[in-house]
Parts: structure tokens; sequence; C-alpha cells
């Protein structure tokens, strides 16, 4: 039978039966629209991380402190400065979303028990074993005494209320005190105006710059915040500069929202010593970040005793987020194949049942001189045009429901190759399983087809 005459009659077969057709790709139409998706998130996963992490520096290691009960128990050595109590800059010295007001305890500061005391200590024990915060000068010995350190800053960061602008009424904001070296480390950059200078922060001078999601909300536009005024705590701040956006960070936090203000000037009007300040340093080479770390917990030691700090390095928190992105589409792809399988076992089954209807045609095309081939890729094409069906079906409803999908926060990156997989991996399942049916097919005796009743 001539190729021509074949696929007259598979697409005759198909056309008679529209519905069953349709009923038998329903598997193939959720495995398609499963494959794409998975992809199409999967990417879109890792354009999100790469988002995330494109404002941190790959060599950036974050040293923080926070108070722990253990610490509590065995006591501190060589302590300095005053108490923690407001969050610290996130990987690459990001700040936290809104931070925790001053004297807050959940920032590394603990909470009072029975009445402001601690089991076992007086009052003024319990201070001395509070009294760690990080400083300037641990910053200074770190670049002194820690070998292959390009760069390092120190930053905090807190909530405050901010008027101003179009604000009907005070509003809180994240307020992050940075030093003037925080926008290179970051890799941030201005969309107008400048950041904050040593000056400003030697002088405790009144500047700041926004985040641009924080400079439309409180003055419409970028071009209208620049060098106006903002009130932080009823004290007037000029607005340096904005920043542009940056987007979101690894933990969620997003330095478009923040309001930045020079390190001593949020010291001296804002927080007062009850910060929680965490110092960033950069890595001269990426490959000797852990020795530095290392390093680093020595230098540490040496001013704190017993002190354990938080160190972490933006790298590890990439390899972190980008492995977590891979697990989780793993476990989407082994869903699309376990749909796929069973939308393949469905067109199995309903071929069996087509053989079974079509005994008696398949003696009488044998009788007129078909070929075991003939028959065979007769099936075989049904199958493969009811599976390629399903897989068109399953792409567009792949695109209606992304939007849905995109309502739950989740990124997806719908692309070209992605729709053509899902078609193939779809007339592949039809092939498969369909194979088995259409060699049963084309081994029946025509005899026998022709007495089937």
């Amino acid at each position: 039978m001539r190729m021509t005459e074949l696929l007259r009659l598979v697409f005759m077969n198909l056309a008679q039966n529209k519905f069953k057709v349709i009923l038998t790709s329903v598997g193939i139409v959720v495995g398609s629209a499963t494959i794409m998706l998975v992809l199409a998130i999967g990417t879109g996963g890792k354009v999100e991380v790469a988002e995330q992490f494109k404002n941190l520096n790959a060599g950036a290691i974050d040293i923080s402190y926070e108070v722990n009960a253990m610490e509590f128990e065995r006591g501190m050595g060589g302590n300095r400065g005053g108490m923690s109590g407001s969050v610290g800059l996130p990987g690459g010295g990001m700040p936290s979303a809104g931070g925790m007001p001053a004297g807050d305890f959940s920032g590394g500061g603990m909470p009072d028990f029975n009445g402001g005391g601690v089991p076992g200590f007086s009052g003024d024990e319990r201070m001395n074993q509070e009294k760690i915060v990080l400083s300037e000068d641990d910053m200074e010995d770190l670049t002194v005494f820690v070998p292959n350190i390009s760069d390092a800053t120190i930053s905090y960061t807190t909530s405050s209320d901010i008027e101003g602008g179009e604000l009907e009424e005070a509003s809180s904001y994240s307020i992050a005190g940075v030093k003037s070296n925080y926008m290179t480390i970051s890799n941030m950059s201005m969309a107008i105006g400048e950041f904050l200078s040593e000056e400003n922060d030697e002088n405790k001078e009144k500047y700041c710059v926004l985040g641009i999601t924080a400079a439309k909300e409180i003055f419409g536009s970028v071009y209208d915040a620049y060098e106006e005024v903002i009130y932080i705590d009823s004290r007037p701040y000029v607005v340096s500069g904005v920043l542009e956006e940056m987007g979101t960070v690894a933990s969620g936090i997003s330095p478009d929202t923040t309001v930045f203000i020079p390190y001593s000037t949020g010291i001296k009007y804002i927080t007062g010593d009850d910060v929680s300040p965490t110092i960033t340093v950069i890595a001269d080479d990426v490959d000797l970040v852990e020795q530095i770390i290392v390093d680093i917990e020595t230098v540490l030691s040496d001013s704190y005793a017993n002190a354990e700090f938080t160190i972490s390095d933006a790298g590890s928190k990439m390899e972190a987020a980008s492995k977590s992105n891979e697990t989780l589409q793993l476990l989407l792809v082994a869903m699309a194949v376990i749909v796929f399988i069973v939308g393949g076992i469905g067109i199995m089954n309903v071929l069996f049942v087509s053989v079974k209807e079509r005994t008696n045609e398949i003696g009488i095309l044998k009788a007129l001189g078909c070929s075991k081939k003939d028959i065979l890729l007769e099936f075989l094409l049904e199958a493969c045009f009811t599976s390629m069906l399903g897989a068109v079906l399953g792409v567009m409803v792949s695109l209606g429901i992304t939007p849905v999908v995109e309502s739950f926060s989740v990124r997806v990156e719908l692309s070209v190759q992605g729709a053509v997989l899902s078609v193939v991996f779809g007339v592949i399942t039809g092939s498969v399983f369909g194979f088995y049916p259409a060699y049963k097919a084309s081994t029946l005796i025509p005899v026998v087809a022709l007495n089937q009743e």
C-alpha cells in the first residue's frame, strides 16, 4: 500500500472517532503541558537565581554575631562595644527588609526573662555577656591581619518612620547604615545623583540614598526625589541620589525599598549603640574563600574569646540556591514522566480495544493484499497522530495556565524549545506505547480475522 493511501486511511479512521481520539489524548495533553511548564519553571528559576545574586560579589564573605543561650552559659571574654539589637545585612551586604527597631531581641539581643534577669546571672553579668558588637575596629583588624582581602565594609539595618514627599502619613521603611564603599561592594549603580561619601559618614551628615521603589512611593518619580528632603524620625535628610532597580536578593529582600544613610549618622540619630552590624569582606580570589574564612575566625577569636560568629560567603549561597532549583526541576520532571506513562498506557488500552473492534477490517485489508508492515504502520501512525494532537493541545494548555502559575509568584520563562520538546515527547510516547497493539494487529491471520464476530 502506498504511503498516501495509508495516510488517507489513518485520517479517515481518526475523523470517524473524534471524541475517542480526544479522550485518548487527555493523558498526553497533561503530560505535554507538564513538560513545557517544567522547562519554563526551571529556566525561570535559573533566571531568578541569577537576578537575586546579580548584586552579590562571588568573593563576598559576611560576618555577623548573634547571642545564643550556650554562650550565656559558658561566658565570654574580651568583649567590645554595646548591646546588639538590629538585623544585619545578608550576603553581599544587602539590607534586610524592614529590619528590627533598636532594642529588639530578634536581631541578636536576648529577651528578658523573669523581669529582665537571666537565671544564674546578675544584671551586670548579663550586660557583660551581651556586649559583643562588631565595629569598624574589627573591620580594620580583618583587612590588616587577614591576607587576600581586597575590600571590606560594615553595615546594619533597622526600620524607622519616614515622612515627606507625597506621603500623607508617616510610613515605616528599612533603613541601612552603610559606608561609602557599600555601593561598589554590592555591585549597585545610581539612577541619578551620587552615593554617600566618606565625608557624609565622618561628619555624620544627614544625607540619604533611596532605592528606586522607595523613591517612587515617597515622591512619585526618581527625578522628583533627587535633592529633595525626607524626614526620618522627624529629622530632615537630603536625598543625594536614587539607585537603579536591583530586584531581590537570595533572602527575598530588596534594596529597591530601602533608604541608605551614612553609617555613623544612623548610629548617632537613629539606633544609638544598639545595633548588630555585618562586616562584609571581598576575597581577592574566590578559590581562597575557605582559607580566608578560617583566617577571619582566627583573628576574631583573639578579640572575642569563645564567641561564635556567623560567617557565610556569597558563593555558597549561590550554589545552594542553584541546587535547590535543580532539585525542584528534577521533581517536576519526574512528575511529568509519570503523567506521560499514564497517558501512554491510556493510548495502549484504547488501541487494543480498537484492534478488537476492527478485526474484520484488518482481515479485509490483508485479504486485499496489505502486508504486515502496512497494518503495523496504520495503527502506529494512528497512535502517533493521536499523541501529537495531545502534545499540541498540551502546549496550548500550558500557555493558557501560565498566568495562573505566575500569580503564585513563580517565575515562568516559556520557550520555543520547550514547546518543541513537549511535542517530541508526546510523539515518542504514542509511538512506544502504540507499537505493541499495532504489532498484534499486524500478526492477525486473515481467515481468523474475517470470521471474527
